[in-house]
């Protein structure tokens, strides 16, 4: 009668160790004519440097139509730890009552270990998502100011189309064809209106206010 209710005892206590896990789901997001990752950002309630780190993307001002971008629209969303733990199997013998004993002991020496460690840690991990989430207000401030100022800029050159053209003028930005090289594709329009900006006026801000002041940058 001890090893049976031994059993069931381990048992029981096995089947209170299992916790769900959940886990947040990103969503998709095709790039169209005329999108920022500002712009994305501020759709789906997040910041531009989640989309950099989420995409990869080496340059946040160089996005494609067409392009898919993974965004996390919800930073709320938390994720339980699945933890799984398989108890000692009780013994067949006269000592699987002191066995299970052990085990139970052994089990809630654990429990009390691991959560001093998560109590011990928990004010830095505060204090660093805190650093964080300034470091990264103050980027996405930066990097919406540029964003905001190149779409002004190509809505008023070509209404952002890359196919746009007048003369010697070419795609989204209006760069002098000799500029792009015979390479009209959307990735070298980007790049070279970044580097003739960046060299010429040193910012997209820069180069804004000198459109408004001579209607051409």
């Amino acid at each position: 009668m001890k090893i049976k209710n031994a059993l069931l005892s381990t048992a029981a206590a096995t089947a209170s160790l299992f916790a769900i896990g959940a886990t947040a789901q990103a969503a998709t997001v095709t790039v169209k004519a005329g999108d920022t990752v500002s712009q994305i950002a501020l759709d789906h309630n997040t910041t531009v440097d989640a989309i950099q780190q989420a995409n990869h993307l080496k340059d946040v001002n160089l996005i494609l139509v067409g392009q898919q971008l993974e965004v996390n629209g919800d930073d709320s969303a938390t994720t339980t730890t699945t933890t799984t733990q398989t108890s000692q199997p009780a013994a067949t013998t006269q000592s699987s009552s002191q066995t299970t004993n052990q085990a139970s002991q052994s089990q809630t020496s654990q429990s009390s270990q691991t959560q001093s460690s998560q109590t011990q840690t928990s004010t830095p991990a505060a204090k660093t998502t805190t650093q964080q989430s300034t470091s990264s207000t103050s980027n996405y401030s930066n990097n919406s100011s540029e964003s905001a100022a190149k779409a002004w800029i190509a809505n008023k050159e070509s209404g952002g189309s890359y196919s746009a053209r007048n003369g010697q003028y070419i795609g989204k930005y209006q760069l002098s064809a000799s500029y792009l090289n015979g390479d009209y594709s959307a990735a070298n329009q980007e790049r070279v209106a970044n580097n003739y900006v960046a060299s010429r006026y040193g910012s997209w801000a820069n180069a804004k206010s000198h459109w408004l002041a001579n209607n051409w940058y």
